[in-house]
């Protein structure tokens, strides 16, 4: 027995030398041939499903057999079937490259090894992937991945397979702020396109605008930079609506996406500067129109371009965190300019993913009712760490944390002076896991006995174990500059942006902490006279003033330098944190109208004012114990036969009305009880003193 498998696997060896022998004389007389000889891709290297669909000839009427997978592994069926086998195992898994799909084969492609016979070696053959680059067999899809990217890193991109041009796929046309930009069909997957475009971060690109043009209305020009453009539409709407305000670069490092913004940029009549060293290369409009308007586009890793160059505006929206940008960021941007970053990685931000949290931003955080607030100032302090290291200091001037994504600007202070300050503020937050309380620790490196009595709640005295949490670091400072907010609103509403309007009135009274009521706009003149972390910004009207020669410095750092910067008064700013109504509600009780709540809280000599990172969120400076007291009390209890509204105040104004009228009721019956007797009395009186006829009368 052992002969005739030794015979066998002998046999299958000369065959398979013979075959191997048989493929390399092809091989030779195809490379003889030219391109016309040359080898063709396997079965399951495929663009689009319907092309997999056809080699299986898919037919209602009549059982075809799956192309990838042999007779014994899965029969012939019917098309629906093979269909959702087709879509479900094949096709699913499938790794892509280029435009290509290489699908997850099933068929004996895989040379035996030599210690296996024929049989042996078929049954143990397992699914397998072929390289669409070396048309290698590898049976893992991490595998397969990375072996692409071993590819990539080599430069080696070109297929040994003949491969027809890609087919262009029909562009759609969307416009956005009057830009328009031609997007491919799965513009809305990122990982299956090159122009990703999301609609939804359209409130993000208005804000980034409007912060753009308040610091566009400070000096002119200005050299702004999108450093990840995708399809370049934020970059259209600089140039089209500030024109000769702004000089925009735009950047990409893949090569689809470039050529994706060069044609965006001809559809809006812009021309596009294609190289940085050659001045005067620029691309023709194509109808021959004149437009001063320029716009340049360079292909080169964000860190790259953000250490060879200056910039005034820096923008960074990454897919993911943004952490790994922020050394290149301030390391050339100019004194007073602004970095704007937005984070996407929401899961390791709100606290789903807090191992992600740590290796990203050093920070330890935990699902609290203020997550949202919690995940601006993790963002806030891993900058400031980013800007301390390059001798800069920062001025928060917006943090907005929405449901897709988290938006910081800053505005950068050139100086070891405002970077020991940003430095500064930066601290751990104690936080009860009991009653949501939270306060940041106390400056100073001495270790206190008891951290516990930092915290204003009692619940580590009334409760077993450890209670809190500390939490950081944090950035302890400002979320908002009223003065530059304001000045955003009113650059909204000059251009037009009616979406982002209702937000940044929000913001601009929580940065206040005051309520909408209270809500007032100034005229521009009021806002020319800004002053952001004691440095007076020049505004038009100011240079109007005093004649600046351009191109020296000196001159245009007078007024910066002119005066020191101050010390910002800690009571004008907004307090930290808010608490959410619903998550201190009592159980049992109808909790008031918010709008209402917070006239209570403003009644009882607090600051209040809602906020954008919870609908239902009150942002104040009273405790958290004042906070539930006065909820309490404006609260009214649920009865079973139907709910009550109004304050709890109502109701005992109507019990104590109650209670007054019962009194008088049993005041006025006693009253009666009394004459009644005073009557008897003076009746008996009168019968004994009368005769008994006249008593009788």
């Amino acid at each position: 027995m052992a002969a005739e498998e030794a015979v066998e696997a002998g046999l299958s060896a000369e065959r398979l030398q013979e075959a191997e022998e048989e493929a390399a004389e092809n091989g030779a007389s195809s490379a003889g041939g030219g391109e016309a000889a040359a080898l063709k891709k396997h079965l399951s290297i495929q663009r689009q499903l319907a092309d997999l669909e056809k080699l299986a000839d898919l037919n209602e009427a009549e059982k075809k057999p799956c192309p990838l997978c042999p007779e014994e592994k899965f029969k012939a069926c019917y098309g629906h079937k093979l269909h959702r086998h087709l879509q479900n195992l094949h096709w699913k898994i499938s790794v892509e490259f280029e435009g290509y799909r290489m699908c997850i084969c099933h068929l004996p492609c895989r040379v035996a090894k030599p210690n296996f016979v024929a049989d042996q070696a078929f049954s143990k053959m397992g699914a397998h992937y072929h390289c669409i680059i070396c048309s290698a067999t590898i049976t893992r899809r991490t595998d397969m991945i990375g072996h692409i990217n071993r590819h990539v890193n080599k430069g080696e991109t070109e297929s040994r397979f003949i491969t027809a041009p890609a087919p262009k796929s029909s562009c759609e046309v969307l416009k956005e702020a009057d830009a328009d930009v031609q997007v491919l069909p799965n513009y809305f997957t990122p990982q299956k396109t090159d122009s990703y475009f999301n609609p939804k971060m359209k409130l993000n690109r208005q804000l980034i605008f409007c912060a753009l043009a308040v610091l566009a209305e400070e000096r002119k020009p200005i050299e702004c930079l999108d450093a990840f453009g995708a399809t370049g539409i934020m970059g259209l709407q600089w140039a089209k609506h500030l024109r000769s305000s702004v000089r925009v670069t735009i950047n990409d490092c893949n090569e689809n996406s470039v050529t994706m913004i060069q044609e965006n940029c001809h559809l809006n009549k812009m021309k596009v500067k294609v190289s940085a060293k050659e001045e005067d290369n620029y691309e023709a409009l194509g109808d021959g129109e004149e437009n001063t308007d320029t716009i340049e586009v360079t292909k080169m890793d964000a860190n790259v371009i953000m250490h060879l160059r200056s910039f005034d505006f820096i923008h960074l929206d990454p897919f993911g965190t943004s952490v790994n940008y922020l050394d290149s960021a301030f390391r050339n941007v100019r004194n007073l300019g602004i970095v704007s970053l937005t984070s996407t990685d929401i899961s390791s931000l709100y606290a789903k993913a807090q191992h992600v949290t740590l290796r990203h931003y050093g920070c330890n955080i935990v699902r609290t009712e203020y997550y949202k607030e919690l995940a601006a100032r993790t963002v806030i302090a891993a900058v400031a760490r980013s800007a301390a290291r390059c001798n800069k200091g920062i001025e928060v001037l917006l943090a907005v944390a929405l449901e897709h994504f988290v938006l910081v600007v800053v505005r950068v202070l050139r100086g070891p002076s405002p970077a020991d300050d940003s430095a500064k503020k930066i601290r751990y937050l104690i936080h009860c896991q009991w009653c949501e309380e939270r306060i940041f620790q106390k400056e100073g490196n001495m270790v206190e006995e008891n951290p516990y009595q930092q915290l204003p709640c009692d619940c580590h005295g009334s409760m077993p174990g450890r209670t809190a949490v500390v939490l950081g670091p944090l950035w302890s400072g400002a979320l908002f500059n009223t003065g530059f907010l304001r000045r955003m609103l009113f650059e909204a509403v000059q251009y037009g942006l009616d979406d982002v309007q209702p937000l940044l009135k929000t913001v601009v009274c929580e940065a206040e902490c005051t309520t909408s009521k209270n809500f007032s706009t100034h005229s521009p003149s009021d806002e020319n006279k800004q002053e952001e972390c004691g440095v007076y910004i020049k505004t038009p009207d100011m240079l109007a003033e005093s004649d600046v020669v351009p191109g020296k410095r000196k001159n245009n750092e007078v007024m910066r330098n002119a005066t020191k910067r101050q010390k910002t008064d800690n009571s004008a700013e907004h307090p930290a944190f808010y608490y959410n109504i619903h998550r201190h509600s009592l159980k049992g009780m109808n909790m008031p109208k918010l709008n209402k709540f917070l006239n209570y809280l403003s009644e009882a000599g607090y600051r209040v004012s809602r906020t954008h990172f919870d609908p239902m969120g009150v942002r104040t400076n009273a405790p958290l114990a004042q906070f539930k007291t006065v909820l309490m009390k404006h609260s009214t209890p649920t009865y079973a036969g139907g709910q009550t509204e109004g304050p709890l105040q109502l109701t005992e104004d109507v019990q104590v009305g109650d209670q007054l009228q019962a009194a008088a009721d049993s005041k006025a019956k006693d009253d009666e009880l009394l004459e009644e007797k005073k009557s008897g009395d003076t009746a008996a009186i009168f019968a004994e003193d009368c005769p008994t006829h006249c008593a009788a009368n």
